[in-house]
């Protein structure tokens, strides 16, 4: 080393607001002096120490200056607009005055023509949002400041005490069950393995809307009337074929009973669906007990005991199912995986160790069911509701079937990237008819700045399925079922598929970031294979007396009535599955 050379101390301090900014703070004199024949004196010495523990303090200074310097500019950014806030309880005195308080939040918003509002509920700031660019900002720039989720009283009831996925907040237990989710459960190499479980469902489907048709089905006499034969209720169907694909993927099985010969759920099915509705509808609803916890004990709105109350109606079913096979696989009765219950089972930590515990594997399977049964039902009915209304486009999506696919056989889910009509119908309905008014809620970790508001650590973040879909500003005639508007920009020219997830939050599908689903093509799959079975399968018409469907929305944003309509077979009678 050559002892002519100085040492130079250059400190490197980088944050958000001044990246890569070198600070030489002095010269230490020559070593040379140092490394001459004449020792250093212990003066010199001290001075050389007394420099760099200087130099380490003004460092640190600097440091502090730097943090407290972006901390003092986030803060004076100000909070998205909103109503004025009571003290210590915020706006929840309006919860109770405005129900449901997603229309409320939306008026305000609109009153305050913004597409981001600040909403203070007790201690917690939540922040709506109608805004694509805005949202994009949230999930895209910002996702890893936005990646957890509050902690409620409902959520910690489904999740068993946060041990699964899609409502634990960010953490290890997260990153752990995330990791199985991609790597183990929706990897490519099982989605090909349970296309059989998933093509027998979607033959059941067929089947059990063919018996509706028959004269033996329902009870009904051989003197009753055709045109009441073949009044169906769709949405008993199509919730029927959601949760059964699932249940048959989960658990190897369509029915927790004995079922019906007919191929409809049995009452058994129609309990637990049930309940997973039940819950869907309280997940994160806005409770009184979770901005203002003093209140727990009243439990207003009865949140917490229905949500208690279903969750063990899904443990009834579930739970002994999960434990006698968990014992399978340790008396070495069971070896090879059938059906997902096996896969979460048979997973390994390398000491030969099961990785899941039984409760991660229950709360896992419980919020996979959940995430499956709502949106392709609600979708294939809203859609269908649509197109009677509008036989051109009914008829559009037909012709596109019996082009692609053909009348001799049934749709499978190879044809699937080539039905760019059929997916557009799902497409819209997702946009136009969103199974939620808001996003699952994100949580911020710590303070930041999106769309120039200052949005504090610990807020509350709602993407709006209902703002951000029927935002005028996006969408033409946002109100219009239109499948149209998504095979412009040259989709069917270019033979592009037309996907069901939206990346660009124009409206929310399976969103994006850290928290999008990780079942997003599986959802996508069951969505529109619902639909196009329902279509190829039948002429679907209006049910006797009716000119037109009541498109009327409920509170929970599902149609206001079950669709009930006429359906008559329109293939050959060899391609239905048999009974």
């Amino acid at each position: 080393m050559d002892m002519e050379e100085t040492l130079s101390i250059t400190l490197v301090a980088s944050s958000t607001s001044c990246p890569n900014i070198s600070y030489s703070f002095f010269q230490l004199p020559p070593l040379t002096k140092w490394a001459s024949h004449e020792n250093p004196t212990i003066s010199q010495i001290l001075v050389q120490f007394a420099i760099f523990f200087i130099t380490l303090f003004i460092f640190h200074l600097k440091t502090k200056f730097v943090k407290v310097f972006h901390k003092r500019k986030l803060v004076t950014h100000h909070l998205p607009p909103g109503p004025h806030p009571w003290p210590i309880v915020g706006s929840v005195p309006e919860m109770f005055k405005n129900r449901p308080l997603y229309r409320w939040i939306h008026l305000v918003m609109q009153e305050l023509n913004t597409e981001i509002a600040c909403f203070r509920l007790g201690n917690t700031n939540v922040v709506a949002v109608s805004s694509p660019e805005i949202a994009r900002e949230f999930l895209k720039k910002n996702d890893a400041v936005f990646a957890s989720r509050p902690l409620t009283i409902t959520s910690s009831i489904i999740s068993r005490g946060f041990v699964g996925t899609i409502v634990t907040p960010w953490g290890e237990q997260w990153k752990k069950m995330k990791r199985v989710l991609i790597s183990d459960v929706f990897n490519q190499s099982n989605i090909r393995w349970l296309l059989k479980k998933r093509n027998e469902e979607a033959d059941n489907l067929v089947k059990f809307v063919y018996n509706q048709c028959s004269i033996s089905n329902g009870g009904l006499s051989s003197s009753s009337p055709s045109s009441l034969r073949q009044v169906v209720n769709v949405r008993t169907v199509a919730q029927h074929y959601s949760a059964s694909v699932i249940r048959k993927m989960m658990f190897g099985k369509r029915y927790f009973g004995k079922g019906r010969e007919d191929g409809g759920p049995g009452d058994e099915e129609e309990e637990h669906s049930s309940a997973l509705f039940t819950i869907l509808l309280y997940l994160y609803a806005f409770s009184v007990s979770d901005y203002l916890p003093w209140l727990r004990v009243f439990d207003f709105g009865g949140h917490k005991r229905k949500v208690n109350d279903a969750v063990e109606v899904i443990k009834k079913y579930q739970d002994g199912i999960v434990n006698e096979r968990i014992q399978q696989w340790r008396e070495g009765k069971k070896v090879e995986a059938e059906d997902l219950l096996d896969v979460f089972i048979s997973l390994k930590h390398e000491n030969g160790d099961p990785l899941l515990s039984s409760e991660e594997i229950k709360a896992q399977i419980t919020e996979i069911l959940l995430a499956t049964v709502d949106n392709p039902a609600n979708a294939a009915e809203w859609a269908l509701s649509e197109m009677l209304n509008r036989p051109q486009q009914l008829q559009k999506a037909v012709e596109e079937l019996d082009s692609v696919v053909g009348k001799d056989r049934l749709v499978q889910e190879h044809d699937i990237p080539n039905l760019h009509y059929i997916n557009a119908c799902a497409r819209e309905a997702l946009r136009l008819h969103p199974m939620a008014p808001f996003n699952l809620p994100h949580q911020s970790v710590s303070d930041c700045v999106v769309g120039g508001y200052f949005i504090p650590k610990g807020s509350s973040i709602l993407l709006s399925r209902l703002g951000l879909g029927r935002n005028p500003g996006v969408w033409e005639d946002p109100m219009r079922f239109d499948p149209e508007r998504h095979l412009k920009d040259g989709v069917l020219a270019n033979q592009r598929a037309v996907a069901l997830a939206e990346p660009e939050l124009r409206f929310i599908t399976f969103t994006v970031g850290r928290r999008s689903c990780l079942g997003g093509w599986l959802g996508s799959t069951i969505t529109v294979m619902l639909f196009a079975r329902l279509l190829q399968g039948f002429t679907w018409s209006m049910p006797p007396g009716v000119e037109k469907i009541d498109l009327t929305e409920a509170d929970s944003l599902l149609k206001a009535m079950p669709l009930y309509a006429h359906a008559k077979p329109r293939l050959s009678p060899t391609v239905y599955p048999a009974n």
